[in-house]
């Protein structure tokens, strides 16, 4: 059994994240993304997808990005088919 780092729980189904060769113990995603996720510049939320990135700064979506002052920032679903679409998804 481990400790995880964010909330204290000895837990027997506990796992290790390594990032940036740092060990961190966790009991559940939620306390992983407590403290490994980064938070949107925009909208405060914690960014547990992929996410946009603009002038070092993180941000949950094109839309936040946008509103914040970023140029050029558009989200992939607006622009290309997704695998198995003859169109692109949200068109049509």
């Amino acid at each position: 059994m481990a400790v995880c780092e964010v909330c204290g729980n000895d837990y027997y189904m506990s796992f290790d994240v390594v990032a940036a060769g740092v060990k961190h113990t966790f009991d559940s995603f939620e306390c992983a993304i407590h403290r490994m996720a980064p938070t949107c510049e925009h909208c405060r939320c914690r960014i547990v997808g992929h996410g946009v990135e603009a002038d070092g700064k993180f941000y949950c979506c094109a839309h936040c990005a946008n509103a914040a002052g970023a140029n050029g920032i558009a989200d992939h679903v607006d622009h290309a088919p997704h695998p198995g679409h003859a169109t692109p998804v949200g068109v049509g």
